[in-house]
């Protein structure tokens, strides 16, 4: 049997095997996971995803379970606490980020839609499909990755830059950046 042809990102890793093939690119309407998502790729800022993936069980039970009522309860007790936490990205300025986006999250989830409402009806609640090639095609950010920075930023959350944003899109499956030769694009399946 012929082995399945996957994105060249991910061929470094099982662990980034395993993420590749079962979650990204997926489409993922659970407000909790896309937040955790959002936490997730906020956390990556200046490092490899791999490094996020290989924490993210810690960061699952440093944060609470990343729930987002607990954590915008977080005080600067919590958060000298999590700057102890060798299982997550000991960085002030992310930590205090992901507390933040909690209590931006749930303003938002306060209002007439959901988190992931909202973001699906970015892009008319169907995933943008891309047909790239090879990954020197695939953007770093585009203008919608660009719109939803800048929307959530007036919204009180950080970490949230466009090339963040792009990722989170792709990760959370709203964006499709599967290579078109790839075992999981959606023409291929």
């Amino acid at each position: 049997m012929a082995e399945k042809f996957r994105c060249p990102w991910c061929l470094s890793d099982e662990v980034y095997i395993k993420y590749h093939d079962k979650e990204w690119g997926r489409p993922l309407k659970n407000d909790q996971k896309l937040f955790e998502f959002l936490v997730l790729d906020g956390a990556q800022a200046g490092l490899s995803w791999l490094t996020i993936l290989k924490r993210r069980e810690g960061y699952r039970q440093a944060f609470d379970s990343m729930d987002p009522e607990s954590m915008a309860r977080y005080t600067e007790r919590d958060i000298g606490r999590l700057m102890n936490d060798t299982r997550i990205i000991r960085n002030r300025r992310k930590i205090e980020s992901a507390v933040g986006n909690a209590r931006a999250y749930l303003r938002m989830m306060e209002g007439p839609v959901t988190f992931s409402k909202w973001l699906w009806n970015r892009v008319d609640g169907t995933p943008v499909i891309n047909r790239f090639k090879t990954l020197a095609e695939i953007p770093a950010s585009t203008p919608l990755s660009e719109s939803i920075s800048k929307d959530l930023k007036k919204r009180g959350f950080s970490f949230v830059g466009p090339t963040i944003i792009y990722a989170f899109l792709q990760a959370s499956g709203l964006v499709n950046d599967h290579l078109v030769d790839c075992f999981r694009h959606p023409e291929n399946l």
